[in-house]
């Protein structure tokens, strides 16, 4: 955002609006909802990194925001826009997002100021294990402590540095859950299948569930389901490019696509995997010969289309681009894409808002299954995958025998699908059941709760409900 379009609240300012504004839905003591809202652990450090032939010192942060469940969870963010306000909203997020989708882990989140463009993978390893190093002199990560996992800016390649540093400086004291320190790591080192796409894949299975809803999508003229709905996204990073093509492989239109040199359009919609062949060839989004450049890349924000996926950082939708957005639904992929005084204007409009906080949860749930993974040392779905397959083949060899007709190819194909699960395909359903669940369960509070309007507010509702009751049951507050 230019100075010009900056939202009056900072970007924690904005969580404890929404916060509050859930809060006086419920009838829970204010010195308990002091609680809730405070960040617990505010760690703040600066460090030493040779660069080339100069010492740089990096300013780096972890933020634990609560402590009803443990470990902690959050993960790590590279950027040069990192600073403390911004750890503390990100890991107040985690924690009321956690809650919804019943993970049970307190909120954390890291961040290191710097930009990964401007230093080569040694001295990212560099800086990276010094960061971990600092967390574990003053205990703010481990398996039952806190785990963190890839952000903005890193990936899996920085989380496997982070084991390995780990391990490294555990090796007598902790090393048979170790892996467990961290998630989002390359399978081959105790990650699992479905990771990288969790985010993506849960922003999809949120917002399908969301236009399923024949009366609410009456309410906003549009059809149910997904298929034929014009989509726009900002950020085709991870998280933007996997909800675009599973969007896509739904049926949906993708007619607009931002990135950090601009954006680009096509009303009769755009291949994602041939718009990402294409930056990978050019370095930017621009030029795509199958659609049109856009003067500005938040030109994207107000393209003509039924669904917005914000997808890249906090407060893209302000106060001043809001009236100009035409959107039925904004889909947010981001974590705070839109501020309190843009949300206004858009509950006025009518626009259905799909919070942060419930919708690209998918990345912490799969995060839960590889530390469950991790601990538990075995991989989903080892145990039973052969026996299920093997009964099945004996089944539909009993039914034609005792039928004395054969099944043809399409058939025995269907039947196929009846085999014993992968671990992906655990991890997808595990993925769609909690996004399904979350959903309903904020829906109804929206529905039900004459004093709550919009979908956020009922999000924030459900969570703070569900940490306080987590103190209650500690015995900590009445």
């Amino acid at each position: 955002m230019s100075s010009t379009e900056k939202s009056k609240y900072t970007f924690l300012e904005s969580v404890d609006v929404y916060f509050n504004k859930a809060a006086a839905s419920l009838k829970i003591d204010e010195s308990l909802l002091a609680q809730i809202k405070t960040c617990n652990s505010v760690y703040k450090m600066q460090f030493p990194v040779k660069v080339g032939k100069r010492i740089e010192v990096i300013e780096a942060y972890r933020v634990q925001h609560s402590h009803h469940k443990l470990p902690c969870k959050g993960g790590i963010r590279y950027s040069s826009k990192v600073n403390q306000d911004e750890v503390m909203a990100l890991a107040s997020l985690m924690t009321y997002k956690c809650a919804i989708v019943d993970v049970p882990f307190g909120g954390a989140k890291g961040g290191v100021k710097i930009s990964p463009s401007q230093y080569n993978v040694a001295q990212l390893e560099r800086i990276t294990r010094r960061y971990t190093s600092e967390l574990i002199k003053k205990n703010f990560i481990g398996p039952g402590i806190d785990v963190p996992a890839p952000d903005y800016g890193t990936g899996a390649r920085e989380m496997s540095w982070i084991l390995d540093t780990y391990q490294v400086f555990k090796a007598s004291t902790d090393m048979i859950d170790a892996y467990g320190c961290v998630t989002g790591k390359p399978v081959g080192q105790g990650g699992i299948r479905g990771r990288t796409e969790a985010t993506g894949l849960g922003i999809f299975y949120g917002t399908k569930e969301a236009v399923s809803n024949a009366a609410d999508m009456k309410a906003l003229g549009l059809t149910t389901g997904l298929e034929g709905k014009k989509v726009v996204v900002q950020g085709l990073g991870n998280v933007g490019y996997w909800a675009a093509k599973f969007f896509q492989e739904e049926g949906a239109i993708i007619v607009g696509i931002a990135e950090y040199h601009g954006a680009i359009y096509n009303k009769n919609g755009m291949d994602v995997d041939d718009v990402r062949k294409h930056i990978n060839v050019t370095g930017s989004i621009l030029d795509y010969p199958k659609a049109k450049n856009l003067s500005k890349r938040k030109d994207a924000l107000t393209m003509d289309c039924d669904i917005l996926i914000p997808a890249a950082l906090e407060q893209q939708i302000t106060e001043k681009n809001a009236p100009e957005i035409k959107a039925k639904i904004i889909a947010e992929g981001a974590n705070g894409p839109t501020t309190p005084e843009a949300e206004e204007i858009l509950l006025k409009k009518g626009v259905m808002v799909l919070p942060d906080l419930f919708l690209n949860a998918g990345g912490v749930t799969v995060s839960y299954f590889e530390w469950l993974k991790n601990l538990s040392h075995v991989r989903f779905g080892r145990m039973d995958k052969r026996f299920m397959s093997s009964s099945n083949t004996e089944m539909v060899n009993l039914v034609e025998e005792m039928t004395g007709r054969n099944l043809t190819a399409v058939q025995r194909k269907n039947l196929k699908k009846m085999e014993g699960p992968s671990e992906q395909d655990l991890v997808y359903s595990g993925l769609e059941e909690t996004m399904i669940t979350a959903y309903h369960d904020i829906h109804s509070v929206w529905k039900k709760n004459k004093k709550i309007t919009d979908l956020r507010t009922a999000a924030f509702h459900v969570a703070i409900d569900k940490v306080a009751s987590s103190y209650k049951t500690l015995g900590i507050f009445p």
